[in-house]
This record gives C-alpha cells, sequence and structure tokens, in this order.
C-alpha cells in the first residue's frame, strides 16, 4: 500500500480516481484545490501524486517543481488534455514520471500508477476498472470498441485477431474519426501485452524538440510503455530530422533483440494516419524506408458512409454510454429519425456522429429522439422523387420548417424576378402584386433604399 495525493478541481473526476486508487489498496488523499494538495503532499510525503495541469490556484507545473525539490523520492504523473501534451512533456522534463492525456481509459490510470510505484520501489496492485459512471469527458470505459456487423468490419475484427500477439508493426490508415485509436487499442487488448500500458502519441500536436524527448529521451514513450504497446498518431506529419531518428532507432531495436525493443525495453508499434502513408512516400514528405517499417501489416479503417448498416448499432450503443454518464435511462429513436442517420455521408465519421447524437439527446423533449432532434445538415440533403418533367430527382430540405422553406423559396423567386426587370425594385413589386415596403421587407432591406428605375 502506498500514499496517493491526487489532486483535481473537477470534482466527479476527483471522486472517481480516488475510488479507483482506494480499491487498489492505496491510501489516497483527494484534494480540489492546489493549496489543499501542497497541504496535503507536506502533511502525509506520498509516494505518488496525481495532478491536473489546469486547477485553478495553483499551476501544476510549479506543482511538478516543487516535488522534484522539496520531496524527489514521491512520483509525479501529470493529466492533460490533447492540446497541452507539449506543456505534459515539459513536466516530465521538471521531473513527472509519466502523463495522462483526457480522455484517458480507468486501467491506464493503475498500470501509470503501479509503474511509477514500482520505480520508487513501491509494489503497486493491480485492479480491474469499477463499474461506475464515467464523469463527462474525461475518462472512458476500456470497452471502447468498434461496433457493428458489417463485412467490413468483421475483416478488421479477423486481422485483429490473427495480428494480435506477433508483435509485427502495425499501419493503421482511415479518414478522421473513423476510430483508429480503438482499433489500436484493441489489438493491445487482445495482445499478450494487455497487463502493461497503452501509450498514444499524438505526432501532430508537438513540436520537434516535443516530439524529440518524448520519443528518444531517457523516459521516452517506449521506456514509459513497460512492455506494452505505442501508438503514434499521424506519423505523416513527424518532422524529417524525427523520421530519420525514429528510422535508425528501429533499425537499432530490431538489431539487439530481434524484435521491436531498445535499451532493454519491450514494446508493440503501432502507426495510424488519416493520409495514404504510401501518398506521402510519393510526394516526397515521408522516408520510403521508415514507411516500410511501419506498415508491415498495413490496415484501411473503412469510413461510417461504407457500413450504414452498423450507424443503428453504433448510435444505441452512444444512448447507452450517454445514460450511463448522466446516470438516466437511454433516450430511444424514431426509425424514420434513424433512416436519416443511415442516408447522411457522415464526413467526420464516428466522432461526427457521436456529436449528432449528444446534440439530439439535449434537444429531444421526452424519452424519444425524432427528425427534427437531429442536426439540419444531416436531415435536409435527402433525395426525394419529383412529380415534374424535367427533373426526376432533386434536394428538399427535409428536417426544417415548413416557415424556413417557404421564406426560402420566396427569396429565390424574388431573386429570380429582379434579374428578369434588370435589378428594378419597382417593377418587381408590380410584378408580384406586392407594395414596394413588402418587397423591401422579404428581401430584408431597409424601406427608405430608393428603388431603381
Amino acid at each position: 500500500m502506498a500514499k496517493l495525493v491526487i489532486i483535481d478541481d473537477e470534482a466527479a473526476i476527483l471522486e472517481l480516481m480516488t475510488k479507483l486508487c482506494k480499491a487498489a489498496g492505496h491510501q489516497v488523499f483527494g484534494c480540489t484545490t492546489g493549496i489543499e494538495g501542497i497541504a496535503a503532499i507536506r502533511s502525509n510525503q506520498p509516494e505518488l501524486v496525481i495532478v491536473d495541469l489546469r486547477i485553478g490556484d495553483v499551476n501544476g507545473l510549479d506543482l511538478v517543481s516543487m516535488c522534484r525539490d522539496q520531496f524527489p523520492n514521491t512520483a509525479v504523473i501529470m493529466v492533460t488534455g490533447h492540446g497541452s501534451v507539449e506543456t505534459a512533456v515539459e513536466a516530465m522534463r521538471l521531473g513527472a514520471f509519466d502523463y495522462l492525456t483526457k480522455p484517458f481509459d480507468l486501467g491506464d490510470l493503475i498500470k501509470t500508477v503501479n509503474q511509477a510505484l514500482q520505480r520508487n520501489g513501491v509494489a503497486g496492485t493491480t485492479v480491474a476498472s469499477p463499474p461506475v459512471p464515467l464523469p463527462g469527458a474525461a475518462l472512458r470505459s476500456s470497452s471502447s470498441r468498434l461496433i457493428g456487423h458489417s463485412d467490413a468490419l468483421q475483416r478488421i475484427f479477423e486481422i485483429v485477431r490473427r495480428v494480435a500477439n506477433n508483435d509485427s508493426p502495425v499501419l493503421l490508415e482511415g479518414e478522421f474519426g473513423v476510430g483508429k485509436h480503438i482499433v489500436a487499442r484493441s489489438i493491445h487488448e487482445a495482445s499478450r501485452r494487455s497487463n502493461s500500458s497503452y501509450k498514444e502519441l499524438q505526432c501532430s500536436a508537438m513540436p520537434e524538440d516535443a516530439l524529440d524527448t518524448e520519443l528518444f529521451g531517457q523516459n521516452s514513450i517506449f521506456n514509459r510503455a513497460g512492455g506494452g504497446t505505442v501508438h503514434l498518431t499521424e506519423v505523416t506529419q513527424l518532422p524529417a530530422r524525427i523520421q530519420s531518428q525514429l528510422n535508425t532507432f528501429l533499425d537499432e531495436a530490431q538489431a539487439k533483440k530481434g524484435r521491436l525493443n531498445g535499451s532493454g525495453t519491450d514494446f508493440r508499434l503501432v502507426a495510424s494516419s488519416t493520409v495514404p502513408l504510401e501518398d506521402a512516400v510519393q510526394a516526397g514528405t515521408f522516408r520510403e524506408d521508415l514507411f516500410y517499417k511501419l506498415s508491415v501489416v498495413p490496415l484501411k479503417i473503412p469510413p461510417l458512409r461504407e457500413r450504414r448498416e452498423d450507424i443503428k448499432p453504433i448510435v444505441e450503443q452512444f444512448l447507452k454510454d450517454l445514460a450511463e454518464r448522466t446516470e438516466s435511462k437511454p433516450k430511444s429513436i424514431d426509425p424514420v429519425a434513424v433512416e436519416f442517420l443511415e442516408k447522411y455521408n457522415w464526413p467526420g465519421n464516428l466522432s461526427e456522429l457521436r456529436n449528432a447524437i449528444e446534440r439530439a439527446c439535449a434537444f429531444a423533449e421526452g424519452e424519444r429522439i425524432k427528425p427534427a432532434d437531429l442536426p439540419t445538415k444531416v436531415t435536409q440533403q435527402i433525395e426525394v422523387p419529383t412529380p415534374s418533367a424535367t427533373a426526376g430527382i432533386t434536394k428538399l430540405p427535409i428536417g426544417s420548417t415548413l416557415d424556413d422553406f417557404i421564406k426560402a423559396q420566396e427569396r429565390v423567386f424574388i431573386q429570380e424576378t429582379l434579374k428578369y426587370n434588370s435589378g428594378s425594385r419597382e417593377k418587381t413589386a408590380s410584378m408580384l402584386g406586392v407594395s414596394i415596403a413588402t418587397l423591401y421587407r422579404k428581401m430584408g432591406l431597409n424601406a427608405e433604399r430608393k428603388t431603381s428605375a
């Protein structure tokens, strides 16, 4: 058992982390302010401190520096958002052991705690993530997974099953939001490395010197993985110098033990990109030799529009997740609303769909989501037959109100009549059988403007 101080100004997140660490057998002191946290550190001299980078009264980096100078035997884990990864790396330069990026996995919290304690000679305890509600989007359960029954998804499941334990580097490619990080974690969870850490580094979010530290520093992400999996996202964004260093690092690792490991640290490497890596090679922006090292097992994740039959079960799972977060009963969804969701192209894929469902739940009156609760962009681009001799198919703004539709059509008709009358508003008003004041109002113009003859 170890003494832990956890500092986070979000009470729900603090409570969850405190419960989880107590369930692992540790004595935990939870604090919602930096001042309380500093007092708890000084009075208890804990083996480990977990601190949010952004707390109201104290800078997380200052607290890391204080622990380094005054309590050198206390390990520090920083909690940060995706947009502050560079600052988290700075925290490690100041002496932090590791950082967790929100939203982080419940299991990763305990694994990182155990690693930090073991480095300081304190035994950690492995414990399953408790079935507790997730507060907001700060934490996520380890059950994050691709959902559906489409043939495309079944092929991915089969590949994940086959490659999980062979340790070959995997390259995941696909559009933004298709779930590449979910597949990467699925590979980790299905492998013999599942009891070790899963580390993810967003390569596009960090400057070159911070990437250098994270990838090749003394306490690099590969070392902190502790025999687990390292997922490098958006690898096409790696600067040329870092590409060269990574290429050499992987060569040396392969030569040492015949598998990807360096400085005695074993890990599984997964890379991902929204841009096809081979295209980047052809464009001269990515090293060809590094491309071959990363793409031993290439896997393309299909966009949502190519597996529309999976949309309904995905939506149902999102509704269950939202209900758990809010401790409420899951909402149902109207079959017509599901049809709209299945016909929309989802350029943002799973991320966009999740946001649309959250919005629909917020707007829904009662316990059932209706088409009107969905974003307008989802419902307005619906192709319908047109009873016309000149056109067989047209697009109507289904989902908008009748009043909005009529106003829009009025404006189009007025604009075309104006063109016919060479811009004369007086002639247009006369032709349309309305007063000049009504014409101005419908066009959104000021009545005092003069008409043109």
